[in-house]
């Protein structure tokens, strides 16, 4: 199985909000945001595995300004790093009014998908990726004390048992404490 470039499976989805997607306020809910993300962020997914996935978990996620309707929102996906048989999946959202202007990012959140093999329901092995630019070195390199929290609050490992998270929180308080 060979490594995969991240912009091999990168996608991109855009929506328009219309009413239907609104609150009584008049803005985008939360849960139609969250759906389009988990959607794009499995395809994404699916095609770096070229397999079928399912939603493992979802980091948080903060709404930062309304969505009004009529507003524009691109939606960018890219995997970040491949474990056995998961991938994590960055998720994006920008909005912008119909025109393009006043275009900001709204959103953001890190997905894990697990491959599923459609005959037996099993997992599957995934490719790994293979990072390029800096800013895919850095999200690699963070991708391993994300899924030690993860599997931590998700019950699945002990504090203990996360290295990677153990260093990070030990060579900040080398940093901040020289001897």
């Amino acid at each position: 199985m060979r490594e995969k470039k991240v912009s091999e499976s990168q996608t991109v989805m855009t929506e328009m909000i219309m009413p239907n997607d609104t609150n009584p306020l008049g803005n985008l809910m939360g849960g139609n945001l969250l759906r389009w993300m988990d959607i794009i962020g499995g395809i994404c997914a699916a095609k770096h595995c070229e397999a079928h996935v399912v939603t493992a978990s979802v980091d948080s996620v903060s709404f930062r300004k309304p969505i009004p309707n009529g507003d524009v929102i691109t939606i960018e996906a890219k995997v970040t790093r491949a474990f056995n048989t998961s991938v994590e999946v960055y998720v994006e959202v920008y909005t912008a009014n119909i025109k393009g202007h006043n275009s900001r990012r709204s959103n953001d959140a890190y997905f894990t998908f697990v491959a599923i093999d459609e005959q037996t329901g099993n997992p599957l092995k995934v490719p790994a990726v293979l990072p390029l630019s800096d800013e895919e070195e850095k999200r690699f390199a963070g991708a391993i004390r994300r899924r030690q929290l993860r599997l931590i609050l998700g019950g699945r490992m002990k504090p203990e048992e996360a290295d990677e998270l153990r260093l990070l929180f030990m060579n900040d308080r080398e940093n901040q404490n020289p001897s």
